[in-house]
């Protein structure tokens, strides 16, 4: 059997760490993700609002660098729960159990109020930050190439 869910989207609020009895961090969350499909009366988009818990280092990790607002990849099984409320009724609710979480955007974009699906940044980076990296050499700065054809010695470097 195969349980596995990744969403990506915003922060709906800030990340809530509390602590287990047993000492154990856990933070809940919940993330607004839109959905592929646009209505065919041209409308918007729906969005669904999904709710999120993290274990140990990951509850941590999400309640140190994420709030209300910030775009996250969020990795994990999707887990079902029963519950009754107040008023005595049965309750269902599904939540994602998060194993990781990801930055969804750069810092960069972060702090610039960048847009939504960038591309800077993303799943699978587990928290690197790509603006934090050395930047490379004037040559290979964006939008800048070098002409090949102006080079004295004609060698290339491979």
């Amino acid at each position: 059997m195969l349980n596995h869910i990744v969403v990506m989207g915003r922060l709906t609020r800030d990340p809530e760490l509390r602590y287990t009895q047993s000492n154990t961090p856990v933070t809940s969350f919940s993330v607004a993700v839109d959905r592929d499909y646009a209505p065919r009366d041209g409308g918007e988009r729906q969005t669904d609002f999904i709710d999120c818990v993290a274990w140990r280092s990951t509850a941590e990790f999400v309640s140190k660098y994420f709030q209300k607002g910030s775009m996250a990849v969020v990795s994990g099984r999707l887990q079902m729960r029963d519950w009754t409320d107040r008023d005595g009724n049965k309750r269902r609710s599904a939540e994602i159990v998060a194993d990781n979480v990801y930055f969804g955007e750069s810092k960069r974009s972060r702090d610039d109020g960048g847009s939504y699906g960038n591309g800077s940044g993303g799943y699978g980076n587990g928290g690197y930050n790509r603006q934090s990296a050395p930047a490379p050499g004037p040559s290979a700065s964006a939008g800048a190439f070098s002409d090949l054809s102006s080079e004295d010695d004609g060698d290339l470097p491979f």
